[in-house]
């Protein structure tokens, strides 16, 4: 079975369990995806599918990425991801993958590119206190000294200072799936993911998951 789908984040709202808790879920659209490449440990060193997802407009769509996707016969896509899969026979070029391939319950990893929030500050990107605000206080929101003393006499690698904020892929672990509308290909996660909303995303199954099931 394959390990993930592809999906796009659609926005967060509430979610009352049987119980009558509230709790906060993200609401995702997950699939359907087409399998554009099929990899195999013979030729390809590793068993994996490469799933595309999303449309994509064809003045934005290069040749060489055509000629790669026209083995498919399935159009043009927005992302392109692989996820590993056992037994990659079991598959064809072209064919949809739902979210059938995951159930209620299951926690997966969600993978997606973060809010980009320019240049900020050490206040704003790492949380800085800041210095005093009283009269005379020259240190309001500025990150203070940064270097060393004559040894090692430089400033360390991986300081926090200003600079670009965000935009950067990240991933959130261990997320339950609370509810999946099959229907409307919606899965219901506990709890935030990464990007702003219509930002895609991969969903991947945990790695211990069948582990866990075996036992």
């Amino acid at each position: 079975m394959c390990r993930g789908l592809l999906g796009r984040k659609l926005g967060m709202t509430g979610h009352f369990t049987p119980e009558g808790k509230y709790i906060p879920v993200t609401v995702i659209q997950v699939g359907p995806c087409v399998v554009t490449q099929i990899k195999t440990e013979s030729t390809d060193g590793y068993n994996a599918l490469q799933l595309g997802f999303g449309d994509r407009k064809k003045s934005r769509t290069n040749k060489p990425m055509e000629g790669h996707l026209k083995k498919s016969g399935a159009g043009r896509f927005e992302l392109l991801r692989e996820f590993s899969v056992k037994n990659p026979d079991e598959y064809n070029l072209g064919q949809t993958i739902t979210l059938d391939v995951f159930k209620v319950g299951e926690r997966v990893d969600v993978t997606g590119t973060s809010k980009g929030r320019g240049f900020a500050g050490v206040i704003k990107r790492h949380g800085f206190h800041g210095g005093k605000q009283s009269h005379g206080s020259h240190s309001h929101r500025i990150p203070g000294s940064i270097g060393c003393s004559a040894t090692p006499a430089k400033v360390i690698k991986g300081k926090k200072m200003p600079g670009h904020y965000g935009n950067k892929r990240k991933t959130i672990q261990n997320l339950e799936i609370v509810d999946i509308r099959s229907e409307e290909n919606l899965v219901l996660l506990m709890g935030s993911v990464p990007g702003p909303g219509s930002g895609l995303l991969a969903v991947n199954k945990l790695k211990f998951s069948e582990h866990q099931d075996e036992r």
